[in-house]
């Protein structure tokens, strides 16, 4: 069954107080590209372009998770040598031996494609499907853009989570063609001085990136890694053995603690002191 589920939207204008915190990221673009990337709060006009770069940097992940990914999953690399080697003792062919390699290759980028499209399309059908009215209405939340010359060329996102007071940072992508400019870098940072503004604990994520650049970012930013799990579902997997066998994610978790949250102390017993 997949599994994608959202808030239901309701049409509102965004608080005044979001606007605030969308300062520029490093000042305004200059003309002809020769100024920094302004980074500001989502206008609704954006939507579209915003969605394209979340979607360009989500497909990817196709790739990375079938091919380079494959290196984080050591029972996955030694179903396939077992199955090469079987192959070589039944068959004495090198040429099947081969191809049996090639054809895991083949599922695993099959699987992959099959899953990353499933989870683009919640996402397109829930958060990012009107980023304005989910991202920027609710007290809690809010959306940056990157823009360049009038073009938008980054995202990032917050989202509260009221029960433990912390600030998660998602849906991150700058189009390809700008990165290693800092602009991450820079979009990371509104989501820690949002955090940081409205007196929130700590500011989490989750990714299942495969790219060191990626964690090297994270931990840039000062966010501390504290653990992953090889058992995560993504939105949208339908749990079918063939994605389990052939479709394989490590999902890592990284915390970034802005202030000690140690909440109300514990009722004292009757006749003592604290």
């Amino acid at each position: 069954m997949r599994r994608c589920r959202g808030p239901r939207r309701t049409r509102c204008s965004p608080p005044p107080s979001r606007a605030a915190a969308a300062a520029t990221l490093g000042g305004a673009g200059g003309a002809g590209g020769a100024g920094p990337p302004e980074g500001r709060g989502f206008r609704a006009a954006e939507q579209e372009a915003a969605c394209r770069i979340f979607y360009d940097g989500i497909m990817e992940r196709i790739p990375n998770t079938a091919f380079r990914g494959l290196r984080q999953h050591p029972r996955a690399l030694l179903l396939c040598a077992l199955l090469a080697g079987l192959c070589w003792a039944l068959t004495g062919s090198l040429l099947l031996t081969c191809l049996v390699p090639a054809g895991l290759l083949a599922l695993r980028y099959y699987y992959s494609r099959k899953v990353v499209l499933a989870y683009l399309d919640c996402a397109l059908h829930t958060d990012m499907a009107d980023i304005e009215q989910y991202y920027m209405k609710p007290p809690g939340s809010c959306f940056w853009v990157a823009v360049l010359d009038g073009n938008v060329v980054g995202i990032v996102a917050a989202r509260a989570h009221e029960a433990d007071n912390t600030v998660e940072l998602l849906r991150m992508s700058v189009d390809s063609r700008f990165r290693g400019k800092g602009i991450a870098k820079a979009l990371g940072r509104k989501v820690l001085e949002f955090a940081v503004v409205h007196n929130y604990s700590a500011v989490v994520l989750g990714t299942t990136a495969v790219k060191v650049a990626a964690h090297k970012l994270y931990e840039s930013l000062g966010f501390r890694h504290m653990g992953c799990s090889d058992h995560y579902v993504l939105p949208g997997m339908t749990l079918s053995l063939a994605e389990r066998l052939f479709f394989q994610v490590r999902y890592h978790r990284y915390r970034l603690q802005l202030r000690e949250d140690h909440g109300p102390l514990p009722a004292q017993p009757a006749g003592t002191t604290p």
